[in-house]
C-alpha cells in the first residue's frame, strides 16, 4: 500500500493518551465498541480540561463526534486534544483519535473526531469562574 493510505501523527504534540484497545472492548461480533472509544476521547478532554483549568471538569456536550474508521483489538490507539474555546466557566476542547495498526511500520489511520464542552467545577461542584492568564 502507498503511504498516502495512512495519516501520520502530530508529531509535533504529545497525546492526551494512548491505550492499547483489547478484547474485553469488543462488543460479541469482536468489534471495538464505539462507546469504548467515546469514553477514551472523553477521558482525554478532560486531562486537558483539568489542566488548562488547574481543576476539576466535568462534561457538558458532545459536539460533532465523527466515528471516521474503525478501532480493532491490539490498535494503540492515540487521542490528541487542543482547546478551541474558553469561555466564563467551560470550554471546549477539539480532540481526534488515531489507531496505530501496524506500529512497526507507524501506519495509522485516523478513526474519531469530536468537540467536548467541559464545565470547571469548584469544591462545592459548582460552576467556578476559568482564570484565562
Amino acid at each position: 500500500m502507498d503511504n498516502k493510505d495512512f495519516d501520520a501523527l502530530p508529531r509535533h504534540k504529545q497525546p492526551s493518551i494512548r491505550v492499547l484497545a483489547m478484547p474485553a472492548d469488543t462488543n460479541s461480533a469482536g468489534d471495538i465498541f464505539g462507546g469504548w472509544l467515546m469514553s477514551q476521547i472523553d477521558i482525554a478532554g478532560s486531562v486537558l480540561g483539568h489542566r488548562v483549568t488547574n481543576g476539576r471538569v466535568v462534561t457538558v456536550a458532545v459536539n460533532n463526534f465523527q466515528f471516521i474508521k474503525p478501532v480493532y483489538v491490539g490498535d494503540l490507539v492515540s487521542i490528541f486534544t487542543e482547546v478551541s474555546r474558553i469561555g466564563n466557566t467551560s470550554l471546549d476542547i477539539d480532540i481526534v483519535a488515531y489507531a496505530e495498526r501496524k506500529r512497526q511500520r507507524e501506519e495509522c489511520d485516523r478513526v474519531a473526531s469530536a468537540v467536548f464542552t467541559y464545565v470547571a467545577l469548584d469544591n462545592n461542584r459548582k460552576p467556578r469562574m476559568i482564570n484565562k492568564e
